[in-house]
């Protein structure tokens, strides 16, 4: 680094990616601050550097030795290798740039007198991680997979039989439904949708709640979907359509006159059916066939895809339903949640695939909502928005949410 850029990124404070220190601190001191931006997405530690900017330089003879060996070496885990180099102020003032990027199997801890505290970034600052924020940097190094889960206070009563039946028969390929409460708990545990409990019977796992429950938001406050619609381009206060859909993901199908047939939509058909009239319209003429032709404002396959997408990559640790909103010019699908640990935007384009509920894409794949490579943003929403209106669709990653926007055509 040369002198004239490190003295901008002085000149531009302390921030999220960016911490002044003197160098005679103590160990956990420098350990909390690299795990704090490791745990976020990287950043540099400028020693030499008090708090309001002023160069001090640095004053330790052994520095990079000491910080290799005794931060990096002995109080960051698990093992972190940063870039280190001292950069020249003038002959007497030197600075060190400690520089560490985005962990790739979080969370980091700093190990110190027998204690492991985790620490994440708020601004400019380092703090301990909150349990929700726990939570999120342990799912986000796949040390636990949320979707499963369980969910206080639910049984075996809160599922579906019906489509659990019908999924195990018609989509999986498996005659034999179990026939009692033992059986289905057993079934259902070695499949995922339920976890075993030392105080009791079986409990739903958060995938079991919501693909196949009957009523996921009573266990479950975060579940559904969110769907709202507004005549201009922001949220107003008197919306078109606004409503919070809950239920189980997957259609309830029967055998029927002999046949296979839809008895009972789920969540995902049951939101197209809310958004059909302010996507789509009717043509003004009449068809040969007596009918009129619909057209829609967006490709249908498109909106199911980023639909699908939410659902299945969607964060549990956050406790904010999906969001679809309709505006004037666009729709917005915002899914809870940061992308997971590693993944970018121009990864996910490039069609890179990093599941973060690996049972509930599985099952929503079985029922073929997705196809099994799982590269629907770059087979699927990128060149059906092309060949609708030529405007590709927008990919907003925040710490919080995942916002696709699709212009309308």
């Amino acid at each position: 680094m040369k002198r004239a850029e490190l003295l901008e990124l002085i000149a531009g404070g302390e921030n999220s990616g960016m911490e002044f220190k003197r160098d005679d601190l103590r160990p956990e001191q420098l350990a909390r601050e690299v795990v704090a931006l490791a745990n976020f997405q990287g950043g540099r530690v400028l020693l030499g550097v008090e708090d309001d900017g002023t160069i001090t330089g640095i004053q330790r003879d052994d520095l990079e030795q000491w910080v290799m060996d005794s931060v990096f070496g002995r109080v960051v885990h698990p093992m972190i290798l940063p870039f280190y180099e001292e950069v020249p102020i003038d002959d007497v003032r030197r600075v060190a740039v400690v520089t560490v990027t985005q962990g790739a199997t979080k969370p980091y801890v700093v190990r110190y007198r027998g204690r492991e505290d985790i620490y994440v970034r708020v601004g400019s600052t380092s703090r301990l991680a909150s349990r929700e924020q726990q939570a999120r940097l342990f799912a986000a190094g796949g040390l636990i997979h949320t979707e499963l889960l369980p969910v206080s206070g639910s049984g075996l009563c809160d599922l579906s039989r019906e489509r659990l039946a019908d999924y195990l028969t018609a989509i999986v390929d498996d005659r034999e439904v179990p026939e009692n409460d033992e059986e289905w708990n057993e079934r259902l545990c070695a499949l995922g949708f339920m976890v075993e409990r030392e105080d009791g019977p079986p409990a739903c796992t958060i995938a079991g709640l919501i693909l196949f429950g009957y009523r996921p938001r009573r266990l479950l406050r975060h579940a559904g979907i969110r769907w709202m619609c507004f005549e201009g381009e922001e949220k107003t206060y008197d919306a078109l359509d606004d409503q919070v859909l809950e239920g189980p993901l997957v259609d309830l199908w029967q055998v029927l006159s002999g046949g296979r047939e839809l008895v009972e939509k789920g969540l995902i058909e049951r939101l197209a059916d809310a958004m059909r009239p302010f996507v789509s319209e009717e043509a003004g003429q009449v068809e040969e066939s007596m009918r009129r032709e619909r057209r829609w404002h967006y490709p249908l396959e498109a909106l199911r895809e980023g639909v699908v997408n939410a659902l299945t990559h969607r964060d549990w640790t956050r406790y904010e339903e999906i969001e679809v909103v309709r505006y004037a010019d666009r729709i917005e699908i915002l899914s809870p949640g940061a992308l997971q640990n590693g993944m970018t935007v121009e990864k996910m384009i490039a069609g890179q695939r990093v599941p973060r509920n690996l049972l509930i894409s599985e099952t929503l794949r079985d029922y073929s909502y997705s196809d099994a490579r799982g590269m629907g943003v770059r087979n699927k929403i990128i060149p059906l928005m092309r060949a609708h209106n030529g405007v590709d669709p927008e990919f907003e990653a925040t710490e919080d949410y995942l916002r696709l926007t699709l212009r309308r055509g």
